[in-house]
Formats: C-alpha cells, sequence, structure tokens
C-alpha cells in the first residue's frame, strides 16, 4: 500500500489556478468546492458590501468576499474560502497586508448554505473556524430565510427573518436585519 502525501498550505498556495474551479484543503487533502447558486453569490455579496462599510468606515479592519483562503490549522493542512470574512484591525499583521493566503484564521466567518451543501459538512467548517479561533461564524441558510450564529462556547443561535443579526463585540455596532439579506431581487 502506497501512502498519499499530504498536501501543506504551501504546496497549496503554489499550485496553479484552475479557471472556473475553486479548492480547499482539508486535512492535507484537496477538496473541490462546486460553483455557487446565483442566489448564494448575491446573499454573499449583500452581507459582504454591508460589512465592508461598516468596518471601513470605522477603522475596524477588513472586509473580504468570497475568493479569499485562511490557513486555519497546518498539520495536517486546512485552508478554508469562506464566502465572506472580517478581519479586525489588530489582527493585521505588522509587516502587512500577506500577499498569500491569510495566516490565521478569520475573526467572523459567513457560509452561505448552497442546495448541495450538506449538514455535516457545514458542521464540519463551522467547527474547523471555531477551533482555529474564529469569534462568529454565520451560517446563511436561503430556503429557510435565516441566520444560525455559532460562537466560541459551542451556542449556537438561529435568527429568523424577523430578528437581527449583529456583530456582537467582533465587529461592534454592525446590526442588519436578517429579512434583508435575502432581498436580492432588484424588480421588488
Amino acid at each position: 500500500m502506497t501512502a498519499t502525501k499530504l498536501m501543506t498550505a504551501e504546496d497549496f498556495w503554489m499550485m496553479p489556478e484552475v479557471p472556473g474551479r475553486q479548492f480547499e484543503l482539508v486535512d492535507g487533502e484537496l477538496i473541490e468546492m462546486p460553483g455557487a447558486a446565483f442566489t448564494h453569490g448575491l446573499i454573499a455579496a449583500v452581507l459582504y458590501r454591508l460589512m465592508f462599510a461598516f468596518a471601513t468606515e470605522r477603522g475596524l479592519g477588513i472586509t473580504v468576499p468570497d475568493g479569499v483562503a485562511f490557513v486555519l490549522q497546518h498539520d495536517p493542512a486546512i485552508v478554508r474560502v469562506p464566502d465572506t470574512a472580517f478581519i479586525s484591525i489588530d489582527r493585521i499583521p505588522e509587516d502587512g497586508i500577506p500577499s498569500g493566503f491569510f495566516p490565521a484564521a478569520p475573526d467572523i466567518a459567513v457560509e452561505v448554505v448552497s442546495a448541495n451543501d450538506r449538514a455535516n459538512e457545514v458542521d464540519a467548517k463551522v467547527e474547523q473556524y471555531l477551533q482555529a479561533g474564529t469569534k462568529l461564524v454565520w451560517v446563511v441558510w436561503p430556503d429557510a430565510q435565516a441566520v444560525t450564529v455559532h460562537t466560541p462556547d459551542r451556542v449556537a443561535r438561529r435568527l429568523q427573518s424577523h430578528e437581527s443579526l449583529d456583530g456582537a463585540d467582533v465587529l461592534p455596532g454592525f446590526v442588519v436585519h436578517v429579512e434583508h439579506l435575502f432581498d436580492v431581487d432588484p424588480r421588488r
């Protein structure tokens, strides 16, 4: 039997881009991520836009859209690409913005659930973010028009469309009505 060599975060960084395909690294193994549904992308964009404007105006940190990778663990390597993420200003490396993957977990990770996502895979991502030091994980459920907020104490709160999502002490003062995250049709 031949042992498979696990990929490191550095190997993953050096891998050439494959147009139209996105990957994550989970326990040293390359995982292809299917393309997102149109609605999924719009919801992620709404959250990115709101978080970016809020954090930038107040100098709180950096908000990044889908496509930005975070190294959550080194051995075996876990590199995840949340749909939107926030990094506090005090966690930005002294020597500047990294040119490669962000070398740690984001402070807030947002995952928008697609129709093809499995609950156990979503749960595994949430746990990986929290173990790596993420302070808030927002799992957005488009079909239910709800958001589940996960915190390091492993207590999850499910917010319905009539409730408000807030940034707690990670993004203080940030508040959005959950229903507004799903209002992506410009004809309404």
